[in-house]
């Protein structure tokens, strides 16, 4: 179990040199762990040059502002100094931070300090729970590790780089956009950056569990038995370590020894009578331990059934019509980045007062509290990797990014039973090139978890007229069919009675996102753009649509909450919010949330 820290931690003192040092796979299950926060005041510096990085000549230099140099004689020259500069509060992100930053992208330099003493027998990692965008790591003035990717977690084996006594860790993070990134250069939100999720060290073994999974196995309904897989990993390829699994309310317990590469694999059966299925109105959930050796890591994990029939979804072997809404990873009152479990709670009260059993956590893995807060309140969840919009598709490191990026999401939160989802892309342009793009990560996705579901956010092409047809060739991939339209908003409110929609696949159907803007407390006719009339009468039209479709699964409107965007820079309307809103940025409620709230309290 966990203990609590304070100011004091125990680090390794095993060495191994800095080329084995990269950065690791993410560790499951972090707070299970022991660890101790660096979450707290970090001194920073604005480097929009990258002087602290380059030279004049934009050559890496030795001399970085990663050495926390000191003048050791009166003449020594040293042009920047942590300890004097400002500090910020860690995680957030700096363009709420410091009003001279509120558009900044660039590098800014980030500092802490801690203290270690050294014991035998244990290693150090040090985690992340995300950075925007790219990150560079430093303990002690010697590298780390070097991320990339703005909200996945990573983790580095520390160990060799810490010394008794006072420890400083230095972060460059730079969020300049670029057109390889992932997301590329352009999209509809705010580009926060900064350290924008908990930093923790982490004490483990020098052998420790660095992944493992815990899953019940689809069966008929009628099934008298139920069967559970479980499966592990170690950071080190060895045999001969015993892995205990043991769920003592259901009174299982198996021992397993690794193989030659660190794994191992196994299943157990349960009466059907004594288990408890997770379900938005019982999200049942069981103390679970995996001990390695004599090293016990405590989960709490559903039990769930998740799959499609043709073209209905069944959970727990039963139809399930998904009541949704999309949501960002923005704080619930005001902008900047969400990052605290009261955050989540307030953003997923609001989706269940408006009836909701599912959320799509749009564009982009958020904080780890959003999911595991959704799981506790009964909430499923549909959650994406940030391929969005004109990606490089070409381009096999942009590939690589998202590879990891999907890789990152998937290890964070396969033991969540809420995640029925995993998305691969949102409102992509059709090529051959984008085809093979995402018909790889799908297939990939596939070889890390064959217990979801696989979707993405399409864009309807073929329109004729009021005719509608869904045409991509990544129906293949894809166990349910979901795409975006924005009849009302970008189409003529007028024109929802007159449209039929043609979904040539026989699987479940999701409409991802439609809505349209207002400003709270902005009253007018049906038809006056921005008003809160306008969007409960798009909102009113669009439903009696959707009721419309065959194989119609789910929704999740766009969106909970008004978000921060540099795209909406309508003045006294937007002021640099997308107002698509069920609610603003300042927690109100405007009319449309309620039609919402009312049609789903008919299905």
């Amino acid at each position: 179990m966990k203990r609590l820290l304070t100011t004091i931690f125990a680090t390794g003192c095993l060495l191994m040199s800095m080329a084995d040092n990269p950065s690791l796979p993410l560790i499951q299950n972090v707070n299970a762990y022991e660890t101790m926060s660096l979450n707290g005041e970090w001194n920073y510096i604005v480097d929009v040059q990258e002087e602290g990085y380059y030279d004049y000549r934009m050559k890496p230099t030795p001399w970085g502002f990663f050495r926390n140099a000191k003048p050791q004689k009166p003449e020594d020259l040293i042009e920047y100094d942590f300890d004097k500069s400002p500090t910020m509060q860690i995680p957030s992100d700096w363009n709420t931070k410091d009003e001279r930053l509120f558009f900044y992208e660039g590098t800014v330099w980030f500092k802490r300090s801690f203290q270690a003493v050294p014991m035998e027998e244990c290693r150090t990692l040090l985690y992340f729970g995300a950075v925007n965008y790219d990150c560079r790591v430093w303990v002690n003035g010697h590298e780390a590790g070097h991320h990339v990717g703005g909200f996945t977690p990573f983790n580095f084996d520390i160990s060799d780089l810490l010394k008794e006594g006072e420890n400083t860790v230095i972060v460059k993070v730079d969020n300049k956009r670029h057109p390889e990134d992932v997301p590329t250069q352009i999209f509809d939100w705010w580009n926060y950056g900064g350290i924008t999720r908990d930093v923790k060290l982490v004490k483990v073994t020098p052998v420790y569990l660095e992944d493992y999974n815990v899953q019940l196995q689809k069966a008929d309904a009628k099934a008298k038995m139920r069967e559970i897989s479980f499966s592990a990993k170690l950071n080190k390829a060895e045999a001969g370590h015993e892995v205990t699994l043991f769920i003592p309310e259901l009174k299982l317990e198996q021992k397993l020894t690794t193989d030659a590469e660190g794994k191992v694999s196994g299943t157990m059966k349960v009466s059907a009578k004594k288990m408890t299925l997770w379900s938005p109105e019982n999200p049942k959930r069981y103390q679970v331990q995996v001990t390695l050796d004599n090293s016990t890591v405590a989960d709490e994990i559903g039990f769930r059934t998740i799959e499609t029939r043709d073209k209905q979804i069944l959970l727990n072997g039963q139809p399930i019509f998904l009541k949704g809404i999309s949501i960002h990873n923005e704080k619930p009152n005001g902008g900047g980045r969400a990052n605290t479990a009261e955050d989540a709670r307030t953003l997923l009260s609001w989706a269940k007062e408006l009836g909701c059993n599912f959320v799509r956590l749009a564009h982009y893995p958020h904080h780890e509290e959003m999911v595991r807060e959704a799981e506790k309140m009964g909430i499923l969840v549909w959650s994406e990797i940030p391929v969005y919009w004109t990606i490089a598709w070409t381009n096999p490191a942009t590939f690589a990014n998202a590879r990891q990026q999907l890789t990152d999401m998937i290890s964070r939160d396969h033991n969540r039973a809420n995640v029925i989802i995993w998305s691969i892309a949102n409102e992509t342009p059709h090529s051959a090139e984008r085809d093979d793009f995402l018909g790889r990560l799908a297939q990939y996705a596939r070889t890390l978890d064959d217990t979801r579901l696989i979707s993405m956010a399409m864009e309807v092409t073929g329109a004729s007229n009021y005719v509608n047809r869904l045409n991509d060739n990544m129906n293949k991939y894809v166990d349910v069919v979901s795409f975006n339209e924005y009849v009302g908003w970008y189409r003529d409110v007028n024109d929802a009675p007159k449209m039929t929609w043609e979904i040539p696949y026989n699987k479940p159907v999701i409409i991802s996102e439609f809505g349209g803007g207002a400003r709270y407390g902005y009253h007018g006719a049906q038809n006056q753009r921005w008003t809160e009339e306008f969007q409960e009468n798009l909102y009113r039209e669009n439903l009696a649509m959707l009721d419309k479709i065959d194989g119609l699964s789910g929704t999740t409107p766009w969106i909970l909450k008004d978000f921060r965007s540099p795209r909406r820079v309508l003045p006294g309307v937007q002021d640099y919010y997308n107002r698509k809103g069920l609610v603003s940025d300042k927690g109100e409620k405007k009319k449309a949330f309620f039609v919402l709230r009312d049609w789903y309290a008919q299905k």
